[in-house]
């Protein structure tokens, strides 16, 4: 994020989810982004998520042979990219940490854990 002056006066703004400053009177293309709505980027998120299967494809029906109703193709492309993060994180330890930390979550989320 942006560095604002101590002591200025600033104008706030929020567009697409996204919060900015500027300092008063100054040109809008100026401002800086200081914040995000979490909700807003969820949504977002969520109807990327959904569009392979409903703008395309099968006439907008979900995909009957997975369980969440995304395509196939998609299912395969995400257990491949599964896959290659397993193989990465023994060379990279932040992207072990995160995988060690998703892996806990997720036993512990499970109904009946390890």
């Amino acid at each position: 994020m942006g560095t604002l002056k101590p002591g200025a006066t600033y104008i706030y703004e929020k567009a697409n989810g996204v919060t900015y400053a500027r300092e008063f009177g100054a040109e809008p293309s100026t401002r800086q982004v200081i914040g995000w709505d979490y909700e807003h980027m969820h949504q977002q998120a969520f109807e990327a998520s959904i569009q392979p299967y409903v703008n395309k494809g099968n006439n907008g029906q979900p995909d009957s042979r997975t369980s969440d109703g995304r395509p196939l193709h998609d299912h395969m492309m995400e257990s491949k990219m599964w896959g290659e993060i397993r193989r990465m994180a023994p060379t990279n330890p932040a992207l072990q940490k995160a995988l060690d930390r998703a892996i806990m979550i997720y036993r512990l989320s499970k109904d009946k854990p390890l």
